[in-house]
């Protein structure tokens, strides 16, 4: 298994970002064949370090982590928060 998770720092943390980019993040939920789980979590923490959501997904290998990657249903949530957000970082690991 592959997990990919990626934390969205908004450029203006507001209900309405944060609302947007939720909701974005949610809807690919069951759109991408290799996506076999999402969950979006919200930052309740405020600090210098904190970042204000976070996207946790799941795939059954590298294969599928790349086709989620360029499906057409991701590239406009990729492009919504490029223009939400100052800052992202991401990680992604295979379990053994």
């Amino acid at each position: 298994m592959v997990k990919h998770i990626v934390m969205f720092k908004l450029k203006e943390k507001s209900p309405d970002n944060l609302k947007t980019l939720r909701s974005a993040l949610n809807g690919m939920k069951d759109q991408i064949e290799t996506l076999r789980f999402l969950e979006v979590g919200e930052n309740f923490k405020d600090s210098d370090r904190s970042f204000d959501l976070v996207l946790t997904t799941h795939f059954e290998n590298r294969q599928g982590l790349k086709t989620y990657a360029g499906h057409k249903v991701h590239q406009p949530v990729i492009q919504l928060a490029r223009s939400l957000c100052s800052q992202t970082v991401v990680v992604d690991y295979e379990l053994t």
